[in-house]
């Protein structure tokens, strides 16, 4: 969440740059300051009321020794008096600090200055783009059909013991995402990511850590019972192990990477934006997580980006990146890079990465700092992106690698399926 620092500094300048995610922040960010206001006066007064408690309770013992009795008594009432003033005052400051963060849990991270002004996705900036482009026939057939044909991926099944949106892969199907898993995982310890295998479950302060809460919580699965979550990525349980942690200077940079099944709601989904693999409640994705002093977390950003596009190069896809436009992005994200690949057989990019520059935001959510020559502990920057998430990939390289003979298995997963064609 934004510190009241950022907000006082710049009350006006939080509020303009608010407005390029498409969020009025006017209201909230006064009433933020005017609790402030509130806040301090009310600590100002609660420190009195501690000095006065303290200056009479220790005279209460001198009283006594001198034998001023009811002068002693006295005393004692003044305590008592102090003490329910005291409390009193506890109590306001109390709701006070809660409602401040009741609000700034319910603003957004503020727009990089890079991130581009727009409303929906329609108002993307295109960066980049790499990748050879397929040339398929007129009957190529998409990933579904494919994964019928070649016995990979059964939908139906997948309906039958849980519902749509749950596929089950089989054989080769099985393999080839296994391959992919183990190739992402191999690149990421290759690029210094100290590999995490984290739980699939977290709980609400978790969620609240990383900002899935109260943005998202219609999107993620509930345990009733035990108020857990599942896991909508694993950048929420690899985050959160550094919640309540003061890092040393030498500890920085965390490079961390997870693969994890991820599970997702996708409510209001449908159409064809929903077929085969295009969008799934749960699916399978390397997730990339890093902790950086703020003057570093940029540079860290396009380590992350041409990680990523390097993966795509080496898989062979098509691929372009998307600078998104502020009314695009996600609640907690200061900047997001999206990734697509191009799906030659539906003739659509799909999206099979985000990278993200949070700044200080998550951090602030987390009480994540660091501590450098002995200095007060600062905030971190985190950052995290998808490397890669697999049903998308999956989709691209079935039908943009089809051939009359079968599916040829770029190079680079060879040595983890066994197999060079699937026929």
């Amino acid at each position: 969440m934004l510190t009241l620092q950022q907000i006082k500094e710049n009350p006006a300048h939080v509020v303009e740059r608010l407005a390029v995610k498409g969020f009025d922040g006017k209201e909230k960010i006064d009433r933020v300051i005017t609790l402030d206001d509130s806040r301090r006066a009310l600590q100002l007064q609660n420190d009195n009321l501690a000095a006065e408690l303290n200056r009479a309770s220790a005279s209460i013992g001198k009283l006594m020794k001198e034998g001023r009795r009811d002068e002693a008594e006295q005393a004692k009432a003044t305590v008592a008096e102090v003490k329910a003033s005291q409390k009193a005052v506890a109590d306001d400051l109390a709701a006070v600090e809660t409602e401040i963060r009741d609000i700034l849990l319910t603003i957004p991270n503020l727009p990089y200055a890079g991130v581009p002004e727009g409303k929906s996705a329609a108002d993307n900036v295109v960066e980049k783009t790499g990748g050879p482009m397929p040339e398929l026939p007129a009957d190529a057939l998409p990933h579904w059909d494919l994964a019928k044909k070649y016995n990979l991926i059964d939908f139906d099944l997948g309906v039958k013991i849980t519902g749509a949106g749950f596929p089950v892969y089989i054989g080769k199907g099985a393999r080839l995402q296994r391959a992919l898993l183990q190739f992402f995982l191999d690149r990421a310890g290759e690029a210094g990511y100290l590999e995490i295998q984290p739980p699939y479950v977290v709980n609400e302060a978790s969620g609240y850590g990383t900002g899935q809460l109260p943005d998202k919580e219609g999107q993620m699965y509930y345990i009733n019972e035990d108020n857990l979550y599942l896991i909508p990525t694993a950048e929420v349980p690899v985050t959160n192990l550094y919640r309540d942690v003061i890092l040393n200077d030498s500890q920085l940079p965390v490079k961390n990477c997870a693969y994890s099944a991820c599970f997702r709601r996708e409510a209001g989904s449908y159409g064809k934006d929903v077929r085969g693999l295009n969008r799934l409640h749960q699916f399978d994705k390397v997730e990339i997580v890093r902790i950086e002093k703020p003057e570093n977390s940029y540079a860290a950003l396009e380590e992350m980006k041409d990680h990523v596009q390097g993966l795509l190069d080496s898989l062979g896809l098509p691929w372009h990146i998307l600078r998104l436009c502020g009314g695009d992005m996600s609640f907690t994200s200061a900047i997001t890079f999206d990734f697509e690949v191009y799906s030659a057989a539906q003739q659509r990019w799909l999206e099979v990465s985000s990278v993200s520059n949070f700044e200080t935001y998550q951090a602030n959510r987390l009480r994540c700092r660091y501590r450098a020559n002995g200095e007060k502990p600062r905030l971190v920057h985190t950052l995290n992106g998808s490397a890669l998430a697999l049903p998308r990939i999956m989709a691209a390289l079935l039908e943009n690698n089809q051939t009359p003979e079968g599916i040829v298995v770029p190079e680079c997963l060879r040595r983890y399926t066994g197999f060079d064609i699937i026929n």
